[in-house]
């Protein structure tokens, strides 16, 4: 270790000590000027984004192309409910999820370029599958909080149901009670069937299943009145009630309304017993649709022999007379039917077309079986048999 001291007549040996900066106080008042400085700077970069928004994301849409959109029109039918309170980003939400439209920003954008997008109501609607977006905005649009459902003529009460239940977005049950406890005209004898009017009904606005089956009903009623029913029933000695069982009838078994008259008439001559004396059992329509109904099965325009065996008073192959009520709800071409027939004496008809509805009547049995052969002829070749 070496030594700090010399000799004696040396001095001590010292170090020159270093000399410390003196820190300088900083100022309170440059503190406050570099914090108000670094504030503005961050409230610009944010002002900057937020009025540049717009046209930065502008531009991101120019880089990365438009939304993806669907090309249309759409097919099929999607029912959605657009609910009370929605915004148009979550309506395009429920659009998306439901395969209406192909993205929400499309839908939005489509919204945003309809002026009239902001008066979207809700409601329950009927759209299509891949629509393009501004389709979609613009049936919102015109569905006015709300679409429509058309009921086809000939469905019974239970498809009447269930297809309203597809599209209204109300249970089952609930429209089935809804049938239960409407008002219907006395004639209907406190039985729904045949009296829900087939028709467009619009599903929007303030829509029950109450008032829905309410405007059936109000449906079947005006046109009751313009086809002249209950006046029509007496004149051919008939109650309402069983002039519509007999445009039920019509209204399954053909399609085309120029064949509606003579079915009915063939339904007339088979009643009285006018057919007996051509190979009609009397009083038999034998009729495969009041069987269909019997059974509940519509797989088939035909019956198998099982069938037509079955034990019930809507089966006209085994009971005479007319079924105990109306099998479907007919329209309004086939309850003028059944009070206009034709008088062409004819006993007999079959489709000999499936695919046209073409019908071929006959006076005679031996008619009726040559029309008979021109089916078979027809389904050698067609699928439809």
């Amino acid at each position: 270790m070496s030594d700090l001291y010399t000799s004696e007549e040396d001095e001590e040996i010292v170090r020159p000590r270093r000399q410390r900066r003196r820190r300088r106080k900083r100022s309170r008042f440059g503190s406050f000027v570099a914090v108000v400085a670094s504030l503005a700077v961050i409230g610009g970069v944010l002002g900057g984004i937020y009025y540049g928004g717009s046209a930065l994301l502008n531009s991101v849409d120019g880089l990365f192309g438009e939304p993806e959109d669907f090309p249309g029109p759409g097919t099929g039918e999607v029912s959605v409910t657009i609910e009370d309170g929605a915004t148009i980003r979550a309506m395009g939400a429920t659009l998306v999820e439901a395969g209406v439209v192909a993205s929400q920003d499309a839908f939005v954008a489509a919204a945003d370029r309809n002026p009239q997008a902001t008066g979207i109501q809700p409601g329950n609607y009927v759209l299509r599958s891949e629509m393009r977006a501004s389709d979609a905005v613009a049936a919102l649009v015109d569905g006015a909080g709300g679409q429509r459902v058309s009921l086809p003529e000939g469905y019974r009460v239970r498809q009447t149901v269930e297809r309203l239940a597809e599209v209204s977005g109300f249970s089952v049950e609930e429209l089935q009670a809804a049938v239960d406890a409407a008002t219907l005209p006395d004639y209907a004898e406190g039985d729904a069937e045949g009296f829900l009017f087939p028709a467009s009904y619009g599903l929007g606005g303030d829509v029950t299943p109450d008032s829905l089956v309410a405007s059936m009903i109000a449906g079947f009623e005006q046109t009751a009145t313009e086809v002249g029913l209950v006046e029509g029933s007496a004149a051919r000695e008939l109650t309402p009630r069983q002039v519509v069982t007999v445009a039920s009838i019509v209204q399954r078994e053909v399609s085309r309304e120029e064949d509606m008259p003579r079915v009915a008439e063939v339904i007339y001559n088979r009643l009285s017993g006018a057919c007996t004396a051509k190979g009609v059992p009397e009083g038999r329509l034998q009729m495969d649709s009041t069987v269909h109904y019997a059974v509940d099965d519509y797989s088939s325009v035909y019956t198998t022999p099982e069938q037509r065996q079955v034990d019930s008073p809507y089966n006209t192959y085994r009971v005479s007379g007319l079924p105990p009520g109306p099998i479907a709800s007919p329209g309004a071409a086939a309850l003028s039917a059944a009070l206009r027939p034709t008088t062409d004496d004819n006993c007999y008809f079959v489709a000999v077309n499936l695919e046209t509805g073409e019908t071929a009547f006959a006076v005679t049995e031996a008619d009726h079986q040559a029309n008979v052969a021109r089916l078979d002829e027809y389904c050698t070749t067609s699928e439809l048999c």
